[in-house]
């Protein structure tokens, strides 16, 4: 172990700052992606950064790296963050925590003079929730290489604004090219946003992976009629096809152990008037589980049962797959790190999969990578109630800043 301390009060006073950056009444934060407010979040950070040495840059997805120097600069870095836009009503911790306790770990490195051998790089990830651009883990993705830069620079969300212009705008559209250089291993520290670490009183959860995904879009065709003339028996109805679909789809999350998570998020209607019978439905699935094989087999029950509903109805269905996201397994090697750093700083913790995604899914495939879970209260998250305890947050930084250094040594 080295001989260094988190400052907790510190840590907390960064939170809350940044936490001003898009305050909402409810005492959350709403800042969305590429907007004023995460540029005016991002410049924050990067001011941070800079006054503890570091040196930035931004690359053309506008990933934003600060790099802690090495002894030897030829070598790897070891990498830590993760994301500082939020949901549009979401928590002061969602990412936040990721990206300042890598900065906590930097501070803390240079008030104990502690060198390392490798650099080390903070990252600050471009839309990891895809709450105004429909992406999620846009920037971590490009860098990934799933995808190509000039496809997400094109990206428009609902009011015609494209990622490429809005990066510009808010000047975070960095000259540096995407990814393409090694990395010796990431680690990404965040809040559980599940209720397990706190019900069981342990403060560190040492992630082994995190569940796949996969998302689609349904459409329900139907046909709009006067809700006052049109005789129950001869209706079209879109809107109640989709909801008998959706309350079918639910009960499919319940013939599987353990349960896969399935939830109908958003729907739109058309014409949304009180007074027609709505001629068309689409809403959206959300299916996960961390067994590939379950995932594809209420994929399979999924489609059935919306198809049956839609053929007892008369009513044209289209279901298309927006993304297919894979269970991924974090490296055994970071795993068995931050279960040994746990340990040897006398904290309690568990091994537990992660049901969200996050910027390490996609940093796994370039990548030996890991992540630490601290809890959060009532397990709440993407809400403005999202709140999480200051020593846990302190618990959770010192973690991760044993597991870089012991990466950045060797």
């Amino acid at each position: 172990m080295i001989d260094a301390r988190v400052n907790e009060d510190r840590l907390w006073h960064s939170h809350m700052v940044m936490a001003k950056i898009g305050a909402t009444p409810g005492g959350g934060v709403g800042r969305l992606a590429l907007t004023d407010l995460d540029r005016d979040a991002r410049d924050l950070f990067v001011g941070w950064c800079q006054e503890a040495g570091c040196r930035v840059r931004v690359d053309r997805i506008g990933n934003v790296f600060a790099r802690r120097a090495g002894t030897d600069e030829s070598a790897a870095p070891v990498m830590t963050g993760s994301h500082l836009d939020t949901q549009p009503l979401g928590g002061r911790f969602d990412g936040i925590f990721g990206v300042l306790a890598g900065l906590e770990v930097v501070r803390a490195l240079n008030d104990a003079g502690i060198a390392t051998r490798r650099p080390l790089d903070v990252v600050v990830w471009t839309d990891e929730e895809g709450a105004r651009f429909r992406s999620g883990v846009m920037g971590s993705g490009v860098f990934r290489g799933l995808g190509t830069l000039e496809d997400a620079l094109a990206m428009t969300d609902e009011a015609g604004c494209s990622v490429g212009d809005e990066l510009a705008r808010i000047g975070y559209a960095g000259p540096e090219p995407v990814g393409g250089f090694p990395i010796h291993a990431y680690f990404e520290a965040h809040i559980e946003q599940g209720p397990v670490l706190e019900s069981e009183g342990i403060v560190i959860g040492v992630v082994e992976g995190a569940q796949g995904s996969r998302r689609f879009r349904v459409t329900v065709e139907g046909e709009e009629g006067h809700a006052g003339t049109l005789p129950m028996t001869l209706r079209r109805d879109a809107l109640l096809g989709a909801a008998r679909m959706i309350d079918a789809i639910n009960k499919v999350a319940f013939r599987h152990q353990p349960h896969p998570v399935i939830t109908a998020g958003a729907i739109h209607v058309r014409p949304n008037s009180p007074n027609t019978v709505p001629g068309q439905a689409v809403f959206t699935i959300d299916s996960r589980h961390p067994d590939a094989a379950v995932l594809a087999a209420i994929d399979e029950e999924m489609r059935a049962a919306c198809a049956a509903i839609a053929e007892a109805g008369g009513l044209p269905l289209r279901i298309e797959q927006t993304s297919d996201n894979q269970p991924v397994a974090f490296d055994p090697r970071c795993i068995d790190s931050v279960r040994n750093a746990a340990t040897a700083l006398g904290l309690s913790h568990r091994d537990i999969y992660s049901g969200a995604g996050h910027d390490a899914c996609n940093l796994s495939h370039v990548a030996p990578t890991g992540m630490i879970f601290v809890p959060c209260e009532k397990g709440i998250s993407h809400n403005e109630k999202e709140n999480a305890k200051p020593e846990d947050l302190a618990a959770g930084a010192a973690v991760l800043m044993q597991v870089l250094a012991e990466w950045a040594a060797s």
